[in-house]
């Protein structure tokens, strides 16, 4: 994956099936690139900060229309993608504190990439395809 210099560039292979499970994924893939390219690049605080909180929101905005459309479909492991997610949102705020507190700086852009990224790959891969698994497999017992 990549060209990005710090992060990681969005690929094809993280697709779920779902365009809208899909187009999100897309969008925090972008805004963690932005942070952490912000971090690095020492670009002003103001607009770290806006990117930080915007990602913060979206991943509760994005985890929010994941877990839902899992109750649509069914899917038996719902409970725990839930507490994932759940961890996964703590981690971010956890983030955002972090840089109020000290601001931004090359120990932070690490901790997201490595703790973050890494995650968020982690768990499109390994987590969220059985979504799309259970999806595909429901379609077919479903009638025209």
């Amino acid at each position: 994956m990549g060209g990005n210099s710090y992060g990681v560039d969005w690929s094809d292979e993280l697709c779920l099936g779902n365009a809208m499970v899909d187009a999100q994924h897309r969008t925090m893939f972008d805004l963690l690139n932005k942070l952490v390219d912000a971090c690095m690049d020492g670009t002003e605080i103001e607009k770290l900060q806006e990117t930080l909180d915007f990602l913060a929101n979206y991943a509760v905005k994005h985890t929010d229309a994941e877990e839902a459309l899992q109750v649509q479909c069914g899917f038996p492991d719902y409970k725990r993608h839930k507490r994932l997610h759940d961890e996964f949102k703590e981690s971010v705020g956890k983030f955002v504190l972090d840089f109020r507190k000290n601001g931004s700086s090359s120990a932070l852009s690490n901790d997201i990439n490595q703790t973050v990224i890494r995650w968020l790959i982690n768990h499109i891969q390994f987590e969220d395809k059985k979504i799309g698994l259970h999806i595909d497999r429901t379609k077919f017992l479903q009638p025209d």
